[in-house]
């Protein structure tokens, strides 16, 4: 195994663990919103701890699980030309988009969000509302979590492009294993 198949390894495993984890509060979050609306709407009961903490496991569903989207190729794409391009197109396109854009704003993210997210910590923000969730700055370290497990699967794809670029591999599929989630 080369080493820059053990990097992609080493990324997707990353990314699949997390995205598997992740995945779970979707199931929470579907759950505690059908409670949320009973309680509401049948009870006239209400729990603004409840409600944002749906927020939360929807930032961090979505933020913390967009490495993983990527890593199976399940990303919203305008695809007009790339669907129906070559083997060798959908590379190029795959490594110039991750090395002069995704990579690039992943770093710039994290970069930017620096003082966002440690002046956050700083105060240990919390909600808004009085009885609300007193971890807002947890929330916002999700900024951190997503910027660097993407960045990491942007390595990951123009590190599996440029192989099949270089002809190591025979075959060029953007997604880990071949496979695509969502399409």
């Amino acid at each position: 195994m080369s080493s820059l198949e053990r990097i992609i390894a080493a990324i997707d495993g990353i990314n699949r663990g997390v995205g598997r984890s992740v995945a779970w509060l979707a199931l929470a979050m579907a759950l505690i919103q059908f409670v949320v609306v009973i309680l509401r709407y049948v009870f006239a009961i209400g729990f603004i701890p409840v409600q944002e903490l749906i927020w939360y496991l929807h930032g961090i569903l979505f933020m913390v699980g967009a490495g993983f989207t990527l890593m199976y190729d399940g990303h919203v794409r305008v695809d007009v030309f790339y669907r129906g391009a070559s083997p060798r197109f959908r590379a190029l396109v795959d490594l110039g988009g991750s090395l002069l854009l995704l990579i690039p704003i992943c770093i710039l993210t994290f970069w930017l969000s620096r003082g966002y997210v440690t002046n956050s910590w700083r105060i240990l923000e919390g909600s808004t509302e009085v009885s609300g969730l007193p971890f807002i700055y947890v929330l916002k370290t999700m900024i951190w979590v997503f910027a660097v497990l993407l960045g990491l699967q942007g390595v990951a794809l123009a590190a599996r492009a440029l192989r099949y670029l270089r002809g190591e591999v025979d075959h060029y599929r953007a997604g880990a294993d071949g496979q695509r989630i969502g399409g």
